[in-house]
């Protein structure tokens, strides 16, 4: 019987231990048992997955298929999550294929100082993530009593609010804006780096209102205690902004995985 075609998925990238010391238990993105390939004092935490359902062309094809995407990449995640409580990890991107475990192996040679740099980046250090939500009309301007003047035409009145209403609408964005900076500069203070990521669709997150902050910041652990009290503070202290603290994470945002391999 001809044995099956496998791949290398890689999931996170770590200080080497015993191959044997992967989570017990732990299955990732093809329901196949995770393991661990070492070399060059790091360990790859990997699984081997068909390329039957895994190769180039079928992957294309999974990652139209939102169910198929949404559980993989939970399965993905839940993966780096785990890894991360035995130690420091570099999470990998989604879909980081290679040939088999000889191609990870002169990988992580070859990668060694840049992963040995990023683990000691983070090393102490957890991400975490906070959102600030605003409802726009808090930051409107207070309202013109007078209005458009009473000897305008209806044309040109109508025209006058149009443009009062745009304008409005700017300076409550400049406000909303100014009072994120403020509460992210709080938040920079507390944290050894920070990332700043574009808001995020308010049909897919369903949120209503402004998303004017959506930032990473990298936190040393003897700080967490600290950081999450000003997330908490800073939302007292400025009402008119909903915050979101999310975490702790695997560092995400601030290690940068190697160049996906593709496993045809």
């Amino acid at each position: 019987m001809t044995e099956e075609a496998l791949a290398t998925w890689l999931y996170a990238v770590t200080a080497a231990r015993d191959e044997s010391a992967a989570p017990p238990g732990l299955t990732g993105v093809a329901d196949e048992p995770v393991r661990l390939v070492t070399s060059a004092g790091l360990a790859a935490v990997v699984g081997s997955v068909p390329l039957a359902d895994f190769g180039e062309e079928r992957l294309r094809a999974h990652l139209e298929d939102l169910p198929w995407l949404e559980r993989a990449a939970r399965a993905h995640h839940r993966v780096i999550g785990r890894a991360a409580g035995y130690g420091q990890v570099i999470p990998l991107r989604f879909a980081t294929l290679y040939h088999d475990d000889g191609r990870v192996r002169t990988m992580l040679q070859e990668r060694r100082d840049d992963f040995t740099a990023s683990l000691a980046r983070v090393a102490g250090r957890t991400e975490w993530g906070v959102k600030a939500y605003v409802d726009p009309r808090a930051f409107l301007p207070d309202p013109d009593d007078e209005g458009p003047s009473g000897g305008d035409s209806p044309g040109t009145a109508y025209l006058l609010r149009r443009r009062a209403q745009r304008d409005d609408k700017e300076t409550a964005h400049l406000r909303a804006t100014e009072r994120a900076e403020e509460i992210h500069s709080a938040l920079a203070a507390l944290a050894a780096e920070t990332a700043a990521h574009p808001p995020q669709d308010a049909r897919l997150a369903a949120y209503e209102g402004w998303m004017v902050l959506n930032n990473s910041y990298l936190v040393p652990d003897d700080r967490t205690e600290e950081f999450t009290a000003a997330v908490t503070g800073l939302g007292e202290r400025y009402p008119g902004v909903d915050l979101e603290l999310s975490g702790p994470w695997p560092p995400y945002s601030f290690t940068a995985p190697p160049e996906r391999e593709e496993a045809s």
